[in-house]
């Protein structure tokens, strides 16, 4: 049964592009529809952590938004910091569904149960998850992703009554 979702965010939870301010304050799009896919995966009593190449404090802002418990940022080694949260989680890799779109999350998707990439994640990532997504970084695929994890576990209901 997966309990922890592992979500990338340049390319995965955003498109992949960095927008600068001319005072040179970044600027990250989410989907609302990915958010309210998070929330309610984790209102169901699931876990999510971010674990990100990059550090920025609007990643912060919004998973203490959706609360996600575990932010991980500025990560050169995906893998390592996975290995830390399951040991804190109580959980193993058969737990573990992972979305990524680039090289740096390799590792990370070859060992969870279930690994997804964007319909745009690079040619090596496509070639190695398990499921390529229909929804480019950005535009839902969180979102699918976790539709299709319900789906696979039978959880679709449990999911929708969260909001009944």
């Amino acid at each position: 049964m997966i309990e922890l979702l592992v979500l990338d965010v340049d390319g995965c939870l955003t498109s992949g592009g960095i927008t600068y301010t001319e005072a040179g304050d970044e600027i990250k799009t989410f989907s609302v529809k990915d958010g309210l896919a998070i929330a309610t995966w984790i209102k169901m009593g699931k876990k999510v952590a971010i674990i990100t190449g990059r550090e920025s404090k609007i990643v912060t802002r919004r998973a203490e938004e959706l609360g996600i418990s575990y932010i991980y940022q500025g990560v050169k080694n995906k893998q390592r910091e996975l290995e830390i949260i399951l040991k804190d989680a109580n959980l193993s890799y058969q737990n573990v569904a992972a979305i990524g779109d680039d090289l740096n999350d390799y590792h990370m998707l070859q060992n969870a149960q279930l690994s997804f990439t964007p319909q745009n994640g690079v040619r090596p990532i496509r070639e190695i998850v398990d499921i390529v997504l229909e929804k480019k970084g950005g535009e839902d695929a969180i979102r699918e992703m976790i539709e299709i994890i319900l789906e696979k576990e039978g959880l679709t209901q449990r999911f929708l009554d969260q909001w009944v």
